[in-house]
């Protein structure tokens, strides 16, 4: 791994609702639980973020219904959930989860009875050992409020180098702050920068040939703040290889 240098730059904007901006009001949604006792079931999911214990999300996760995944584009972003109006089953206390899953609809039950991730429901299906710090097991489901919060996250941001020559797929994890990644962008130490596409969850693609050059990286959260880590990978990267840059605060 190379030198890490990284330089913050913060831009004022305008969050169009909860969803996109954090630090706003409480809004009413339901939760519900999956992936067993030991949340084995959440692993993978459509973020991209694979086994989420050695990517630092451990069991603090959740699936987002239709209207609050975005397209993938919340993937990364974390919530305050509490459970509310429920006396018989909600327990005291919040968590904060982070987004790594999709809860997709199931159009063949109605909105109040299975198919609680239709459109245009706001819901969360927890990974079940965070749903039961606010709620007992055989509650289900549940009514919970929310509100988008900033993401506190230990180091840097990691930039996994997936693919092959002329088809870089980075996966971009560990994001502080808002969370979620809007945009990113990649430089070679012979280049210029260069826009990534999002491929789909939080990877993100180039095409161009950056093999035996150092990488630099450049995030854009949902909120308008950038973070670019110069020279994250040095010259002697390879595929598969994660490397680690700056990090919102």
């Amino acid at each position: 791994m190379g030198p890490v240098g990284f330089l913050v730059m913060a831009f004022i904007g305008v969050m169009s609702s909860s969803v996109n901006g954090y630090e706003g009001g409480w809004v009413n949604a339901h939760a519900t639980f999956y992936g067993g006792g030991d949340a084995s079931g959440t692993m993978g999911g459509a973020c991209g973020y694979g086994n989420l214990y050695s990517q630092g999300y451990g069991t603090n996760t959740a699936a987002l219904s239709t209207a609050l995944f975005n397209s993938g584009l919340s993937c990364g972003s974390c919530f305050e959930i509490r459970c509310e109006n429920d006396g018989k089953w909600c327990l005291p206390g919040s968590i904060v989860v982070t987004a790594t899953n999709f809860c997709p609809p199931n159009n063949a039950l109605p909105n109040n009875n299975g198919g609680w991730c239709n459109p245009p429901l706001q819901h969360f299906d927890l990974a079940q050992p965070v749903f039961q710090r606010i709620a007992q097991y055989r509650a289900g489901i549940v009514p919970v409020s929310y509100r988008r919060v900033p993401c506190m996250r230990r180091g840097g941001i990691r930039f996994t180098i997936n693919g092959h020559s002329y088809f870089n797929l980075v996966l971009i994890t560990n994001v502080g702050g808002a969370g979620d990644v809007h945009s990113a962008a990649i430089k070679g130490s012979r280049t210029g920068w260069q826009a990534m596409s999002r491929n789909w969850g939080q990877n993100w693609q180039s095409n161009s040939y950056l093999n035996g050059q150092a990488l630099s990286f450049k995030v854009t959260t949902s909120d308008g703040r950038t973070v670019v880590s110069y020279n994250a990978a040095s010259s002697g990267w390879s595929f598969g290889q994660t490397f680690t840059g700056g990090q919102f605060r």
